[in-house]
């Protein structure tokens, strides 16, 4: 649980909205919104996440599917979905939370999270990475 430990106090220090930490390692951070950065590490990082303990600012379903893709084996973020906190739990996954909630929304606080809407009828977390990339840009194409 150390490196859950120095993931949560860097994720405050740095001011992160995530990071990644092995054998007291940072593997990856990253300041950007929603689960962008996330898919970047699993890219750029692939089998070298196994056993890596995470902190999330926000960790919803699509978070939590893609930790289990990823082969993560501990969880801390300042919000959780309970849906979030539920893939965790049925996948083994030590986790930890500041404030649980019922659904993350976008960034603009008034509707559901776009990966958490895609996220609603994914069950397979191989599959939920693939479905989150053509999200990714899709929403980048928008801007």
């Amino acid at each position: 649980m150390q490196d859950l430990e120095t993931a949560k106090i860097l994720l405050n220090q740095k001011k992160l909205t995530l990071i990644i930490v092995k054998n007291g390692q940072t593997l990856f951070e990253t300041k950007s919104h929603r689960i962008s950065g996330f898919l970047n590490a699993i890219e750029q990082l692939g089998k070298q996440l196994e056993n890596a303990s995470l902190a999330d600012k926000v960790a919803g379903k699509a978070v939590a599917l893609l930790c289990v893709c990823a082969g993560i084996s501990a969880v801390y973020a300042e919000t959780m979905s309970k849906k979030a906190k539920d893939i965790l739990r049925q996948n083994g996954i030590y986790h930890e939370w500041l404030e649980l909630v019922e659904n993350i929304l976008d960034e603009k606080r008034q509707e559901t999270c776009p990966y958490e809407k895609e996220a609603a009828s994914i069950s397979n977390p191989q599959e939920a990475y693939g479905r989150f990339k053509i999200l990714q840009k899709k929403l980048k194409a928008c801007k």
